[in-house]
């Protein structure tokens, strides 16, 4: 009797397997981008995210730049779940929502916390939506920075610098900040501040003075700044969207899309929730050189 070649049954299996392989990868290529290119008919409203901390203002202004160029989009809602972020990167995604603003309307919807440069951020809506315990407000501007000297010192480690002025190593870690440095890095602070109060008091229509009491980095909730006239309506996303989709013109049932979009990957169809996604918000180590609109607020 012949015994089975074992070379040709593993040749045979090993063929098999690399055939299951390509096809399933292709099937799910294929589901990817079906899922991805799918356009949905009629006119809609588009969500944007602006999630954590807000230190790269890109995607969300190519959101918006591509919401402007979609005709069938007729409203927008920013959907604001951020304790803020770095000064200029608000400030961006601020100019654009405002401008976009102009072409349509632009509802925010603030959940579990939307401060400081989140809160900035809703500024450029014309209407405000907030959750009654949702964490808002903080407006204000930090800057923090390490000094290691005494630990270099306990290290015997010395350090030498030279610069070409007084200021050049601004916050340095290496020593501990003289008066003048500090008081130079107040002035900034206070030019920072005084710009995110000026944009509160024109957006909101509130006094300076209100605005100013206003400004000393508090916390509020929602049902609170609603009260104080920092947001309009205290309401849900949902209660956003149809505020949003009645502003547009659209039936209750039209279709929402979501921006920025994420581009889907073989590691979230096999784990559809990400480590990234369960992420608490807490603020970005503040060390060196840096303005931000953020609320140490961790949930």
């Amino acid at each position: 009797m012949k015994v089975p070649d074992l070379n040709f049954f593993l040749k045979t299996f090993l063929s098999l397997l690399v055939i299951f392989i390509i096809c399933f990868v292709g099937i799910l290529i294929g589901v990817l981008i079906s899922d991805q290119s799918r356009s949905p008919g009629g006119d809609g409203v588009a969500v944007i995210n602006v999630d954590g901390v807000i230190i790269d203002s890109d995607p969300y202004i190519k959101s918006i730049r591509k919401i402007r160029e979609t005709d069938s989009v007729k409203a927008v809602v920013v959907r604001i779940n951020s304790p803020g972020g770095a000064v200029a990167t608000s400030q961006e995604v601020y100019e654009e929502l405002k401008s976009l603003g102009e072409a349509m309307p632009v509802i925010a919807s603030m959940g579990t916390v939307a401060a400081s440069g989140g809160y900035y951020i809703a500024c450029a809506a014309a209407t405000i939506y907030a959750n009654p315990g949702t964490i808002t407000g903080s407006i204000g501007v930090i800057a923090q920075f390490a000094s290691y000297e005494q630990l270099l010192k306990w290290a015997k480690v010395e350090v030498e610098v030279i610069k070409s002025g007084e200021f050049k190593d601004l916050g340095s870690p290496l020593r501990k900040m003289p008066e003048t440095e500090k008081a130079y890095l107040q002035t900034l602070i206070d030019s920072v501040h005084s710009q995110f109060e000026a944009t509160v008091s024109e957006r909101r229509n509130l006094s300076a003075e209100k605005v100013t009491l206003l400004s000393d980095g508090k916390i509020f909730t929602g049902s609170r700044a609603k009260e104080l006239g920092l947001v309009d309506r205290i309401g849900t996303l949902e209660t956003a969207i149809a505020e949003a989709r009645k502003l547009g013109g659209l039936d209750e049932d039209s279709w929402i899309s979501e921006y920025p979009v994420k581009r889907k990957t073989l590691v979230d169809f096999v784990f559809p929730e990400t480590l990234a996604e369960r992420a608490i918000f807490a603020s970005p180590v503040k060390t060196g050189f840096g303005l931000y609109y953020i609320a140490d607020v961790i949930y």
